[in-house]
């Protein structure tokens, strides 16, 4: 008989469910007068952020809502966006954050398939979400988030935020989540082929993950994070609560333009933010006097797509210490990270550069990620050629796709969570992204990966990103077709573009299509390739 087993049983005295909401009640307590939200002339301590949650909380459960019902929101980097990250979850309920630039018709479906009971919204998307809630089978309360930052919309609830947590109690008691399995978060998939899948997080995911972009980023305490990254996606990568662990100051930001950032760096000596590649991209090429000023040590994460070795290079230019993640909505945002190794520093840039732009290892609190042959599940050789698909395991890893049993008995295929990305593994553990399994261009029965030809055209100088798919060939099936979007005030032919590449990969690899113009993209700054593949089928071949 197992003598560890009786008598030492789990009680209230040595174990509670983790919730994130800790971090805000210790923050509150530990440093109650410390700034935690700054947005335009707004300064609300850390002791404010607790009070007006909890009276957000109180205010929706004497609306009516109940744990495991879902509290939906339509809002840009506002204050009242880190609030909903807890006044929620500290009764049970479930947080659903929208993407701000979805149509009405996905909005409609999102709030029916979460049976959203309170909607709250900002003016700026008054026509989506009276449209949407107009569609929608579901008709939640909704709630108008005004801030003085946007002139203009309309309001189109029956009541105003600030209204509304007024009648909660600034003293509501809230609740350890019963199981810390328990749900705390509703994310939408882009459902670009068809409904987007609704990814479940709980709270013991939601708070690892949390603590894992300290540790993996090496944050101090008290770190000022600027809100480059959508709230809504991911949850901010968890970063709604890691702001609350460390105690640091959130520095909201409602629109992504470059002059707006390096401003608020230098005005409140940001010290970290995040972003997918184009946002880095807009501060290295931003004209150098937008830049003045700022003398103290910026930290920025990218994700998305991996980083161009252009853009990489650009930041270590201009001091700015940049760490790659990697990971899906169903990892919680970031999974993995290009944990950096001193030696690196010794080696030519150009070698960094590389090192730097791979996938990296699992965060440290993700248990697994490898590459994976899905035929037969075994890993691949670390030779950094042989391809598989990149999976994860692990405790922050979604709970499932609601309301959707065969989707997540397929993700979670082998134990393992798909992500259907394919990469190989290299001699030293670090793994790198050759495509996502619909990107790859079969070509004469040759693969070729549209990242790797993405990598060499963002080397050209004009070059501001860059993105590749297959387009229909009557010869040799699929060939690549390259849209660009150039750097302000640069100029480049079709002609030089296509050569640039032909000089520096495979003949057969080059694009034999080029198109210039504006790239699509998500408020994430992910590039719309769906959009682009069908552009492609209309573009004429250049040989």
């Amino acid at each position: 008989m197992n003598p560890y087993a009786k008598g030492l049983e789990r009680n209230a005295a040595n174990y509670t469910p983790l919730t994130p909401v800790s971090f805000l009640a210790k923050a509150a307590y530990v440093y109650p007068e410390r700034t935690a939200v700054i947005h335009g002339g707004i300064r609300r301590s850390w002791r404010e952020i607790y009070e007006r949650s909890r009276r957000l909380a109180s205010a929706l459960a004497r609306h009516g809502v109940k744990r495991g019902e879902t509290v939906a929101a339509m809002l840009p980097n506002v204050p009242a966006m880190v609030e909903l990250h807890f006044g929620p979850a500290m009764f049970g309920a479930v947080l659903n954050t929208l993407n701000t630039r979805l149509d009405a018709e996905s909005i409609a479906f999102m709030l029916d398939h979460g049976e959203a009971k309170v909607l709250f919204t900002d003016r700026e998307f008054a026509p989506i979400v009276s449209k949407a809630v107009a569609l929608a089978k579901a008709k939640p309360l909704v709630v108008d988030v005004d801030d003085a930052l946007f002139e203009g919309g309309e309001a189109v609830g029956s009541i105003e935020y600030e209204a509304f947590i007024a009648a909660g109690d600034p003293h509501f008691q809230w609740q350890m989540p019963p199981d810390e399995w328990d749900a705390i978060a509703l994310n939408y998939t882009s459902g670009t082929t068809g409904n987007p899948k609704g990814v479940v997080y709980h709270y013991r995911g939601a708070y690892l993950n949390a603590l894992n972009n300290i540790l993996d980023w090496s944050m101090p305490k008290h770190p000022v994070y600027l809100w480059t990254l959508p709230m809504f996606h991911c949850n901010g990568w968890c970063f709604n609560w890691t702001l609350a662990a460390a105690a640091g100051t959130n520095v909201c930001l409602r629109k992504v333009e470059a002059k707006l950032i390096l401003e608020l760096i230098r005005d409140h000596k940001v010290t970290h933010y995040c972003g997918a590649p184009i946002v880095h991209s807009m501060l290295v090429n931003a004209p150098e006097k937008w830049r003045a000023g700022i003398g103290h040590g910026v930290h920025a994460l990218v994700a998305a797509a991996p980083p161009p070795a252009a853009m990489l290079e650009g930041m270590r230019k201009i001091d700015f210490d940049i760490t790659h993640v990697y990971g899906l909505t169903e990892t919680y945002g970031p999974a993995a990270v290009c944990a950096k190794h001193a030696e690196w520093e010794e080696l030519p840039l150009e070698e960094q550069v590389r090192r730097n732009g791979r996938q990296g290892v699992a965060y440290l609190l993700e248990e697994r990620m490898d590459v994976i042959d899905p035929a037969t599940m075994l890993p691949v050789p670390h030779d950094g050629e042989t391809m598989g698909e990149i999976m994860f395991r692990g405790n922050i890893t979604m709970k499932g796709y609601l309301k959707n049993p065969v989707a997540t008995e397929e993700a979670f295929r082998g134990g393992w969570f798909h992500s259907g990305d394919l990469g190989v593994m290299h001699p030293d553990g670090y793994v790198k992204i050759k495509d996502r399994s619909k990107d790859v261009i079969i070509s004469g029965g040759e693969n070729i990966s549209s990242q790797e030809v993405e990598d060499v055209l963002h080397g050209h100088p004009s070059v501001m990103m860059a993105a590749v798919v297959a387009q229909p060939d009557p010869k040799w099936g699929e060939t690549p077709c390259a849209f660009v979007e150039l750097k302000e005030g640069a100029s480049a032919s079709v002609e030089e573009i296509i050569e640039f590449c032909r000089a520096r990969m495979a003949r057969f690899k080059a694009p034999r299509s080029v198109v210039f113009g504006p790239l699509p993209k998500t408020s994430t700054g992910k590039i719309q390739k769906f959009i682009l593949r069908e552009r492609a089928k209309s573009t004429a071949a250049i040989e």
